[in-house]
């Protein structure tokens, strides 16, 4: 980890700080150093053959982590710094504007907590050199404003800040989403004091569940969290000296591809934005629906369309370099059976829900002529569903692709708890009956042994005050949230039962099942007519999940990196409510200040405010909460045959793991997830096929061919290329904006449209007339 000048001088530190004992103890309390254990003597070669561990207990069975996670620790090291703090909250508010406020654009970008990552380095060494060692006390607790060299578990720690940045304002902004919607789209006037707890509630009843789930998402070595693997192989990249060999060092390597990216996110970010969506199929027929609709890359199936923009490729699964190769091939095999046979099919072929009417692939909902539907013609002052309107106006149609993601959603939660039910069942149940000290730990595990390990009774406390909190929030403004008590008591053991089988998954996936359509779907059952009391139960009862996997994902990453658990605890719980009150203050003073925000008829065509993740969420508050599921889904529901996939999904599981009995000597039938086969196609829309089809491109060539042929290039590089392209591109977006686009300074020419394929959002079925489009 660090090299032995390193230790010298911390070591040397450490005798001239014993002559001040009081001080030293409560510098090392706040620094969340372990204390000397058998274990770490053991480590150091201290004990005797009978505290060693087994060779065969040291190993991890997970070859990627083997390759990349270095299996040793310096219990020295400090932890929560001075700078510790103070890089570590910049970086958490920082990144939260900045991913809030880019999340409102028509083209999102979340920037990844990377770039804090790698920006924090060399402040971080630059106050190691300039900081006085000086003990200063506040309110009695003592510690030093510079305890030594910048170390690796600082830098961590600071990550871990960041992340809550993320959280919050980027991958998982569905709080403020909500919130977004009940203002911009429904027009409620809010409390901000309601929304704030909305807020920080739903984020701490996620760390509520992370910290009762650690035995089981964390501690298990089989359990590896993926995505981690990138920032386990850049923080030793920035840190550790490598040898000199053949080759570019990590750092160099990382160095020129993130100059690289930079320079080059430049074209489809602002001079050559087609590079996101090359619909170069659709333009041999500028005049041909169909031939625009196959060849699309952003209102088609988007055959032979293809992005050259890495915030494309990884907008909506992530990095597809840090997925395992496994997971790759089950969600192509789900992604070519929807998009390239089954959607045809039902489109052109059977007329399936008169698809015809609509565009093959859209977000938008519409009446039966094919118009767009407006949602303010069936609304009642109290936000409610006017039935007699709603019955004049007419019933609510959907896109065919639409309608049908909607649909593999029913399959993928069912298929869920079977997968994880038949394949993780007997260990879960085993874990759960207190044997886990019997179960054999990897090094990894064993060396986290030596810090101590954060009470359940602290996770417990900020579970009950997040529990108590919404309860009260809807008492006191239950006309503005519609969800009576009993409402938000179902959302939460709806949640309680679902993280766990859904963290498995993710966790050796890489992928996370959402279960968003269950959770509305459900709702709007039982409280048909009510949109907003719709979302309310969304964020608690599936948001709440989003958040414990964060913070479940970011505990692995500490536990790879040797952090003592209190001080992940800390770090954790301080960001989240950082991170919660600066999301909701930027949102709220962007829905104030911008005129028309999100509201595409009223906004010039080429506003950068329309919303589109938001958009989405207003749509799906439509339909479940406002129309409601029984007149789509019930009897006599034009969408009602699509509920049969709850018992599809529920079905395909077994036979994979029947199989897997028979044959047990085939590795590969138990690698059939069909779980994340079916994740093949969620997401769409707002994801594109083209976004899918080139994440899908892009991961078979690193994470097979790479690594199969390349192995020693793979497991030194692939994890440094993933962030260093994140690295590149977040920069650069952020350049851009501030320096050109915030000031209006906008370039229009062939090349800055996304896509030349108008006529790929028409309808083909015959007398449906629509703006811009032929009538058949």
């Amino acid at each position: 980890m660090s090299n032995s000048n390193t230790k010298t001088k911390e070591s040397e530190r450490g005798r001239r700080t014993s002559k001040r004992p009081l001080i030293a103890r409560e510098r090392q309390a706040f620094s969340c150093r372990a204390p000397k254990s058998p274990l770490m003597e053991a480590e150091n070669g201290k004990s005797d053959s009978k505290t060693s561990p087994k060779p065969e207990e040291e190993t991890t069975p997970i070859e990627e982590v083997a390759l990349v996670v270095p299996e040793t620790d310096d219990p020295s090291l400090p932890v929560m710094t001075f700078r510790s703090w103070s890089l570590g909250l910049s970086s958490c508010i920082i990144l939260i504007f900045l991913n809030t406020f880019f999340t409102y654009r028509t083209q999102p970008l979340t920037i990844s907590s990377i770039l804090m990552q790698i920006a924090v380095l060399p402040i971080g060494k630059f106050m190691a050199k300039v900081l006085p060692n000086r003990e200063v006390k506040v309110m009695g607790w003592g510690f030093s404003l510079n305890p030594g060299p910048f170390n690796m578990k600082e830098h961590v720690i600071i990550t871990i800040f960041a992340n809550c940045g993320v959280s919050y304002g980027g991958g998982d902004a569905y709080s403020v989403g909500a919130i977004t919607v009940m203002k911009a789209f429904y027009k409620q006037r809010l409390s901000f004091l309601c929304a704030l707890i909305i807020m920080l509630t739903t984020q701490i009843l996620g760390y509520g569940w992370a910290g009762m789930l650690r035995r089981y998402l964390v501690d298990p070595a089989e359990m590896w969290w993926p995505s981690n693997l990138a920032q386990v192989s850049l923080f030793r990249a920035l840190h550790e000296k490598e040898p000199r060999s053949r080759g570019l060092t990590r750092m160099r390597f990382f160095l020129i591809f993130m100059a690289a990216s930079f320079a080059y996110y430049a074209l489809p970010g602002y001079l050559f934005p087609i590079l996101t969506f090359f619909s170069w199929v659709c333009w041999a027929k500028p005049h041909s629906i169909t031939a625009q609709q196959i060849g699309s890359g952003y209102y088609g199936l988007g055959v032979g369309a293809f992005t050259l923009d890495w915030a494309g490729i990884s907008a909506y699964h992530g990095s597809p370099l840090v997925t395992p190769w496994s997971s790759i091939l089950n969600l192509g095999v789900g992604f070519v059976m929807f998009v390239y046979i089954i959607i045809p099919l039902c489109y052109w072929k059977y007329n399936t829900f008169d698809a015809r009417k609509y565009p093959i692939f859209s977000s938008k909902l519409f009446t039966s002529n094919g118009h767009v539907y407006d949602t303010s013609k069936i609304l009642t002052p109290q936000y409610d569903l006017n039935v007699a309107a709603y019955d004049n106006y007419g019933k609510l149609y959907l896109s065919p692709l639409f309608a049908l993601s909607i649909g593999s959603g029913f399959a993928r939660i069912a298929a869920t708890f079977t997968h994880v039910f038949l394949f993780h069942g007997r260990d879960i149940w085993r874990q759960s009956r207190s044997a886990m000290n019997n179960v054999k730990l990897d090094i990894h595990a064993r060396l986290m042994k030596s810090y101590k390990e954060v009470p359940q009774w602290w996770y417990l406390i900020l579970l009950v005050v997040s529990v108590v909190l919404s309860l009260l929030m809807s008492f006191v403004w239950k006309t503005d949230v519609q969800l009576r008590w009993w409402g938000l008591l179902f959302a939460f053991v709806l949640a309680w039962a679902v993280t766990l089988p859904i963290g498995v998954i993710q966790a050796t996936t890489n992928q996370q099942p959402g279960y968003d359509i269950i959770a509305q779907f459900i709702i709007g059952f039982i409280l048909p007519g009510q949109p907003i009391a719709n979302l309310i139960f969304k964020i608690y009862g599936r948001i709440s999940t989003a958040h414990a996997l964060t913070f479940l994902s970011d505990l692995k990453l500490g536990h790879y990196m040797k952090i003592p658990p209190r001080c992940m605890y800390t770090a954790q719980l301080v960001g989240t409510i950082v991170s919660g009150v600066v999301n909701l203050a930027v949102a709220w003073w962007m829905l104030g200040s911008i005129e028309n925000i999100c509201d595409t008829e009223a906004l010039p065509s080429d506003s950068p405010w329309t919303c589109p993740k938001f958009k989405v969420t207003f749509d799906a508050s439509v339909i479940w909460g406002l129309i409601g599921p029984r007149r789509l889904f019930g009897p006599g529901g034009l969408y009602r045959n699509l509920v049969w996939l709850f018992l599809v999904g529920a079905v395909l599981p077994v036979p994979v793991w029947v199989m897997s009995k028979i044959f047990p000597e085939k590795k590969w039938i138990p690698l059939i997830n069909i779980p994340v086969i079916s994740y093949g196609f969620a997401g769409m829309p707002p994801a594109t096929p083209t976004n899918i089809a080139s994440w899908l491109v892009t991961g078979t060539i690193f994470n097979y061919f790479v690594f199969r042929y390349r192995k020693r290039w793979w497991q030194k590089y692939n994890y440094v290329l993933s962030a260093a392209l994140d690295a590149g591109t977040a920069f650069m977006g952020v350049l851009l904006y501030f320096a050109l686009q915030s000031q209006n300074v906008n370039l229009k020419w062939w090349g800055t449209e996304l896509d030349h394929c108008p006529l790929a959002s028409c309808p083909t079925a015959p007398g449906i007339s629509v703006k811009g489009c032929p009538v058949f």
